[in-house]
């Protein structure tokens, strides 16, 4: 894909939504980090559902470092994977009370010390939190940018360093966001919605769906006219058909054999 394309694909995904939203509810940094956290293998809205009782309990680190992992639980009890995400949120909470004056780092080294935090993990917070232009590469990510030809790669790193040197600077801040949620949304993973895709001529997707994404089909050839065989001459009265002489001339064989016994 050539960058005059990708810069295309991001000037229509910028006019369609100026100004992108995550779509995790929170207040402030640590908010964010721990619904981020949750999220892991889980949806937006299951952890909006629990962090809608959780925080107004408890959401900075001294009060969740103070409700320990078994007071956590009850409140992410519905988040998949809930004993460990708690045992993390608790550990990180602990973390950035001593060691960062209960404020969330604002560093990729620092954020990734943090238990629970990875690259996705802290690049989200980064970019949604702190304003940094980074690229966190999800599933919805990295199929948005192998499938449309964006930024492919074999992995989610490889896909975030091609992207990150592809995508023009005046749209990598939102371009995380973007991309999620045109994964989320429109390039989904079964059947992707082509017919309301807003970059469906600059995607290199071979196989688009909808009757807008399918070349027409070239009409067809009349056949041709058949060749009328020439037909035979009907054959004389009396005479024999070729295909019979063989077997009438084995019959006078016959009765000449039979007259000779």
């Amino acid at each position: 894909m050539t960058p005059a394309t990708r810069r295309a694909i991001f000037e229509r995904l910028a006019r369609a939504n100026p100004e992108p939203k995550t779509e995790l509810c929170y207040t402030t940094p640590f908010e964010l980090l721990v619904a981020v956290v949750l999220s892991a293998q889980a949806t937006d809205k299951g952890v909006n559902k629990a962090t809608a009782k959780l925080f107004p309990v408890a959401n900075t680190p001294a009060a969740i470092a103070g409700l320990g992992i078994e007071g956590l639980t009850p409140y992410v009890s519905s988040i998949g994977l809930y004993r460990n995400k708690a045992k993390n949120i608790v550990a990180a909470a602990e973390i950035i009370e001593r060691e960062h004056g209960g404020r969330v780092p604002e560093t990729r080294e620092a954020l990734e010390r943090l238990p629970g935090v990875g690259r996705k993990t802290a690049s989200v917070v980064l970019n949604t939190a702190f304003g940094q232009p980074t690229i966190a590469v999800d599933t919805h990510i990295f199929r948005v940018a192998n499938r449309t030809g964006l930024a492919p790669g074999k992995d989610v790193l490889a896909v975030e360093r091609a992207l990150e040197a592809g995508v023009p600077e005046a749209f990598r801040r939102h371009a995380h966001h973007w991309l999620i949620l045109h994964g989320r949304y429109v390039c989904v993973a079964r059947n992707p919605k082509c017919d309301a895709c807003a970059i469906r001529d600059l995607c290199e997707y071979p196989a688009k769906t909808g009757a807008a994404a399918v070349p027409p089909k070239p009409a067809a050839r009349k056949p041709a006219a058949a060749k009328s065989a020439s037909p035979r001459p009907p054959a004389a009265p009396g005479a024999r058909s070729r295909g019979t002489q063989p077997m009438a001339k084995s019959a006078r064989a016959g009765a000449r054999r039979g007259r000779a016994r």
